[in-house]
């Protein structure tokens, strides 16, 4: 088991002949989580919204890197990612992907778009493609998730008065309870794979420039320039989470001061985050609203 203690990308073991998708892996966290899983040696699939921009960064990476579009805020392109896929294994998949602080918008298929893409889209994808995962589903939550409240008569705010941060806080609640969901019933399958959470603190990325308020997006990149750790070190909590010798469930994070900085560790969650009854709750609306059910049949676990 790799150690926690100062842990860094650096610690990763060869990862020859194993394949890893991760959305959203055109830049910040998603793009460093690549380049280092293509540095140990692992095939790396970008999923992309810009296919031409992520064909030009898998260039750059080893052998094997590849793009494939996937858009999570239209079910449609989900659905055709996961039908292209073809037999081949997926050792990791990273659920990174993820939109902070945006205006009112919605998805194509007419979700709340931080909800629909931060969790709908993921639990669509984890679900069609988890037949192929043979070892980890790492999702990448946030703190913010303490903020959040899951409201499942109107999850996608069209009787609430909208309010950013606290839809913000909803998807990454979700994204935990989703986890948690998730490997119950792997466990139930009787499948080896394990599903973490992980956050990456505080780090520098342009997550935070959507909010289409301009004194919004000055404050957030002068944070970012005084308090933001590197994405790189961002990226180390879901690097671990794929690694490590960890429970299923389990929730990684930086270990420095209140988790916006430093090496990964186990963290701990709010407790609306621990709740098993939202958790089932949730999950069986995400199944009604997406189309999409448990990937796998109990009895059957993942294939090698």
């Amino acid at each position: 088991m790799p150690s926690s203690q100062k842990w860094t990308a650096a610690d990763l073991p060869a990862l020859d002949g194993r394949t890893y998708v991760v959305t959203g892996a055109t830049n910040g966290l998603g793009l460093e989580t690549a380049r280092a899983l293509a540095g140990a040696g692992a095939q790396v699939v970008l999923a992309v919204r810009d296919l031409e921009r992520g064909a030009a960064l898998a260039a750059e990476l080893p052998d094997g890197a590849q793009a494939r579009h996937l858009d999570l805020a239209d079910l449609a392109s989900v659905r055709a990612f996961a039908d292209a896929w073809g037999d081949a294994p997926i050792a990791g998949l990273v659920a990174n992907a993820g939109v902070m602080a945006t205006p009112l918008r919605r998805t194509a298929d007419g979700f709340e778009l931080q909800f629909g893409t931060n969790h709908l889209g993921h639990f669509a994808l984890v679900n069609l493609l988890l037949e192929h995962v043979t070892d980890r589903v790492v999702v990448v939550s946030s703190m913010a998730h303490r903020q959040g409240a899951i409201d499942l008569d109107d999850l996608n705010w069209e009787r609430r008065s909208f309010r950013t941060w606290s839809a913000y806080g909803q998807s990454k609640l979700a994204n935990l309870l989703f986890v948690s969901e998730l490997q119950r019933r792997l466990d139930g399958a009787g499948s080896p794979v394990r599903a973490i959470a992980a956050h990456p603190g505080y780090a520098a990325t342009n997550l935070q420039f959507h909010t289409e308020r301009f004194g919004a997006d000055l404050v957030m990149g002068l944070l970012n320039r005084v308090m933001a750790q590197s994405a790189e070190a961002g990226a180390w909590p879901t690097l671990y989470g794929l690694v490590a010798d960890v429970p299923g469930d389990s929730f990684v994070g930086p270990d420095g001061f209140q988790q916006s900085r430093g090496h990964p560790k186990l963290v701990g969650r709010s407790a609306a985050a621990q709740d098993r009854v939202m958790a089932q709750a949730l999950w069986e609306r995400s199944e009604a609203l997406t189309g999409v059910t448990f990937g796998l049949a109990a009895g059957e676990p993942a294939r090698a």
